[in-house]
């Protein structure tokens, strides 16, 4: 059975490419100038396979340990990946932040689930002080579950006391939106402010966000 639109009580939001930018590219520019070499190494040695362990909790050392081994060569390069990644979350979605802190100052309970690197995390709510204004955040990297994985949104529904019906997620991946959903969850796909407005409407909570 569809749930009804004012049914909604809970907001939840995925962090980066939802409120922040994020592009592991960007250090890279001035640590690998030539393209073929940067994307060869993005795509082939810190690749996103390698990064998300991280996010799975497996610390930077460990994480640099490893890649290391294989490629001796590229060491300094490997390291740059961890001692630069602050350059790689380089601005806010300020349209998607004034959404959220509308709907906190106006009364929706919103909290955070995040891929997220337990020793990185920090830092980026330093860096993002509205990180901090949430009631409560999911960190992957915390409690070595990660989405899409159901374990991770029962964890986040039961440690934050949410109904998982009455919940509405936004994130940037469509599956990690799916593993939402068949956590009983609604959610939306992210792909811009605009829409996410156009979201919030269809399950009756824009009024909140305007």
């Amino acid at each position: 059975m569809s749930k009804t639109i004012d049914e909604i009580k809970h907001i939840v939001f995925d962090v980066g490419r939802v409120l922040i930018h994020w592009d592991p590219e960007i250090p890279f520019l001035h640590l690998i100038p030539n393209e073929m070499e940067r994307q060869h190494f993005l795509s082939s040695i810190c690749a996103p396979e390698w990064n998300i362990e991280q996010d799975r909790g497996r610390s930077w050392r460990e994480a640099e340990d490893i890649l290391i081994k294989q490629y001796p060569d590229k060491e300094l390069q490997i390291r740059g990946y961890r001692k630069h990644w602050i350059e790689m979350i380089y601005g806010a979605l300020d349209d998607s932040v004034v959404i959220m802190q509308r709907l906190i100052d106006q009364g929706m309970d919103v909290t955070l689930l995040t891929n997220f690197n337990q020793e990185t995390f920090p830092l980026a709510k330093e860096k993002f002080p509205f990180l901090k204004l949430p009631r409560g955040e999911t960190v992957s990297g915390e409690i070595g579950l990660i989405k899409p994985d159901l374990e991770i949104y029962q964890h986040h529904t039961n440690t934050h006391g949410l109904d998982p019906h009455a919940c509405l997620f936004f994130d940037d991946s469509q599956k990690n939106v799916d593993g939402a959903r068949a956590a009983g969850w609604q959610a939306e796909l992210f792909t811009s402010p605009a829409q996410m407005h156009a979201d919030l409407e269809k399950h009756g909570v824009a009024q909140v966000a305007r």
